[in-house]
């Protein structure tokens, strides 16, 4: 019980590693902060074009959301332990078959319109997740 009078704090922070604004590259660094400061750095990377983001909850190492994103167009992973993976559904913004490539940390990856989010609903998200540390609720989702 102490525990959850103890996670209060917790509920506004959280624990991130993103690409850095200023090389463009991965930082595989964590850092927890309040979601605010990961609301600042998604703005900067959006404002560079593109960017890759890990998420988790302060206290526990799963579930990781990771939002990679270039342009409008972004793609969710869900990490649900070391061995589970999975790409939430996407929602209709590109057209059937086409693709589209966004970053896994430095290097660009293909994705078919199945798993393409339009980038606000992607980012509402995964501030969603930020705040509720629940994954389910956010759509449907293919384990890889």
């Amino acid at each position: 019980m102490g525990d959850d009078m103890r996670g209060e704090e917790g509920w506004m922070s959280v624990v991130w590693a993103a690409t850095s604004p200023e090389s463009g590259l991965f930082h595989p660094i964590e850092r927890r902060s309040e979601v605010k400061d990961l609301s600042d750095r998604f703005n900067d990377l959006r404002s560079r074009g593109q960017g890759y983001v890990e998420v988790r909850s302060p206290n526990s190492e799963f579930p990781v959301l990771i939002l990679t994103f270039r342009d409008d167009h972004a793609v969710v992973h869900l990490m649900s332990d070391t061995e589970r993976m999975s790409l939430l559904v996407g929602d209709g913004t590109v057209p059937s078959g086409a693709e589209v490539e966004v970053p896994i940390m430095d290097d660009l990856a293909a994705f078919t319109s199945d798993f393409v989010l339009d980038i606000d609903r992607a980012w509402d998200l995964v501030h969603d997740f930020s705040q509720t540390r629940a994954a389910g609720p956010l759509g449907g989702w293919c384990e890889l």
